[in-house]
């Protein structure tokens, strides 16, 4: 399959897969012409790619996932360890959220006077959401 008609399958611009091919996380079989040529399970790669990026990972850890010779070799270990760093962003992103709500719908006079809302600020000062 060459390059365009992967860029189109997969909605990845060409520029993205020879980024991605530099990279080491795929690799063309070939060429057609000026026209890279690739395998077909590479949109299987392809997808792999893009669900470790939504996970968070980079684009290192994923080339270490996908392997050399384009086999996925997970690593278990670091897949627990992604699942709990996402636990403790969503922690955190559901108590900005309350916040955020609580804020919207407080009754002081102003925000400033609502102790809630007070916290938040000294939670935010000591880093707890930039962590």
């Amino acid at each position: 399959m060459d390059i365009a008609k992967v860029a189109k399958l997969s909605g990845l611009p060409a520029s993205t897969l020879r980024f991605y091919e530099e990279k080491g996380l795929i690799s063309s079989v070939g060429r057609q012409g000026l026209r890279r040529v690739f395998n077909a399970n590479i949109l299987d790669q392809l997808a792999l790619i893009a669900l470790g990026r939504a996970a968070g990972f980079s684009l290192d850890e994923i080339a270490r996932m996908i392997g050399s010779k384009g086999k996925p070799n997970i690593d278990r270990e670091l897949l627990a360890n992604k699942a709990d760093e996402l636990d403790r962003t969503i922690k955190k992103l559901i108590g900005m959220r309350d916040g955020l709500r609580h804020a919207a719908a407080c009754s002081a006079p102003s925000h400033m006077e609502c102790p809630k809302f007070r916290r938040l600020l000294g939670l935010a000062a000591d880093g707890a959401w930039s962590k």
